[in-house]
């Protein structure tokens, strides 16, 4: 029987796939994907193997991961819900909906574990929120749950009320910050640097700037007041995004991204 089980191969399951198997190896995992392309393409790009349909692959694994999209679920968990035991653990990755709702779904007879994951987890890089449903749960299956998700980024433990605000501080958000890397390396390109360059010196900067918020433990603002010397080329440019209304336009994001996430039932 395999460790962890993949019910969907997307953008999202093939990034959690990928990274997961650096740490769990091939043996360890299954998938299965409605396309028998797609099967045949993470198969060779990976070496795992492949489940012929979701109910096998619910026979096969102790953990089963639900990768696949929101309007999808009902479909999947009428097909596993007959085979799905108590003694299994269902991970949903999907935003919105709740721990509750899937168990209902499976009828009410295994244990839930909610996350909300990005696809930085194809580099290892992903940040994730993770949350369990009010079952038993052995410390050993709640390490297993959060090393899978360590293995291919960060996670954090969060109460259920707050899964949706979890979507908008980094499900949804890598969207944003490539949104601004793009920008960026166009005010760079403006000016003369060749794209791949200017994509280069953007991608690189918004790198070493997490990197510093994570490493010193310094507030934001602190770091940014360190780059901006007083009449200077930073502040005259910081000025000119509040002026645009950066902040408003990324809390207005975020606003909108909470709104999308609690209307899927």
């Amino acid at each position: 029987m395999a460790r962890f089980g993949f019910i969907g191969m997307g953008n999202m399951g093939f990034a959690m796939l990928s990274g997961a198997k650096e740490v769990y190896g091939t043996k360890e995992l299954l998938f299965s994907c409605k396309r028998m392309e797609r099967k045949e393409e993470v198969k060779e790009k990976t070496g795992i193997l492949f489940c012929k349909d979701n109910k096998e692959l619910a026979e096969q694994a102790e953990y089963i991961v639900l990768a696949v999209k929101p309007q999808v679920y009902p479909e999947v968990l009428e097909e596993i819900k007959e085979t799905v035991n108590s003694q299994q653990i269902v991970i949903s990755i999907a935003p919105g909906i709740t721990t509750e709702s899937v168990k209902e779904s499976l009828g009410g007879k295994v244990r839930v574990v909610r996350a909300m994951p990005n696809t930085p987890a194809l580099v290892k890089e992903a940040m994730s929120g993770v949350c369990f449903s009010e079952d038993t749960y052995t410390e050993e299956e709640k390490n297993t749950v959060i090393d899978f998700f360590n293995s291919f980024g960060v996670c954090q433990v969060v109460p259920e009320k707050l899964m949706n605000a979890v979507v908008c501080a980094s499900g949804s958000s890598p969207a944003y910050v490539y949104l601004f890397i793009e920008a960026l390396a166009d005010s760079a390109v403006k000016y003369g640097i060749p794209r791949t360059q200017a994509y280069t010196f953007a991608a690189q900067t918004v790198l070493g700037a997490a990197k510093m918020v994570l490493e010193t433990g310094l507030h934001p603002g602190v770091l940014k007041d360190q780059v901006c010397s007083p009449g200077g080329t930073t502040i005259q440019a910081v000025a000119a995004l509040e002026e645009e209304g950066f902040r408003n336009a990324v809390l207005k994001a975020g606003d909108a991204c909470y709104e999308k996430t609690v209307s899927i039932k």
